[in-house]
């Protein structure tokens, strides 16, 4: 089987990391290539980078700090926001992000997905989906939570990766900052209807929720922010703790 991974994700917004509630309220957690770096010493899988307002300010992403990650940074990282053609992926890659990850763009235009996937493969495009439940499906949401759509959660979920999306990534925007524990039945409705692994975001809170969305999420990556960017939990000590209940864990011995 394969390691479940632990992933921090920085949310960036004019060069500082920040973290808010529901994708709102936000407050500065430190530098993002500084935080970073701490991250991939405790021996953290990976790492995303999410330009917050990019697609909301119809702006590029960060290509400077993309650089500056990639050279103080030995773990792959993914780059997210304002992606909206396939120069901007070749733009991020240049600089020497792993993956790129689109949301609104891929929500816009689907074709998109398919490009990326053609052009610099499968393993490279992220889809990110943001989406909360209302009434009886779950409405998946544009430009950063602002905008809610048409899609259904689970058929764009199964639609972005018929187009040849690699991973997908969750975040249930109700969990988000809250750290109440994952949206875990989702999340394993999820994992039964896709062939490719599931990132889950929004709601980590304790360790137990990371075990949690793995056991009962089914998850294969958890990903999670203001847990480890306000020294609450440690990568290394969540990995610990972790294999203690068994779950397949990658710990980098020192």
């Amino acid at each position: 089987m394969l390691a479940k991974r632990i992933i921090p994700c920085l949310d960036v917004k004019d060069g500082m990391t920040v973290k808010g509630i529901h994708f709102v309220n936000l407050r500065e957690a430190g530098d993002p290539v500084e935080l970073g770096a701490e991250y991939s010493r405790q021996g953290a899988d990976e790492l995303v980078y999410l330009d917050i307002t990019a697609s909301h300010e119809g702006r590029k992403t960060f290509t400077e700090l993309v650089k500056k990650v990639a050279a103080h940074i030995n773990i792959p990282f993914t780059v997210g926001g304002g992606i909206n053609e396939l120069s901007d992926v070749e733009r991020l890659l240049n600089a020497g992000a792993d993956k790129i990850s689109v949301n609104s763009s891929a929500l816009r235009r689907p074709e998109l997905i398919g490009e990326i996937a053609r052009n610099f493969g499968s393993q490279v495009c992220v889809v990110a989906i943001d989406a909360r439940p209302e009434e009886d499906r779950w409405i998946c949401y544009l430009n950063g939570g602002r905008i809610a759509t048409e899609k259904n959660l689970f058929l764009w979920a199964t639609e972005a990766e018929d187009h040849g999306a690699g991973e997908i990534l969750f975040t249930s925007m109700g969990h988000d900052g809250v750290k109440n524990g994952y949206a875990n039945d989702a999340l394993a409705a999820l994992a039964g209807k896709l062939h490719i692994p599931v990132i889950a975001s929004g709601g980590a809170g304790t360790k137990e929720h990371f075990r949690d969305v793995f056991v009962e999420g089914k998850a294969d990556a958890a990903l999670a922010a203001s847990v480890f960017h306000f020294g609450e939990i440690t990568v290394s000590g969540l990995k610990q703790y972790l294999r203690n209940e068994n779950i397949n864990v990658r710990i980098v011995e020192s």
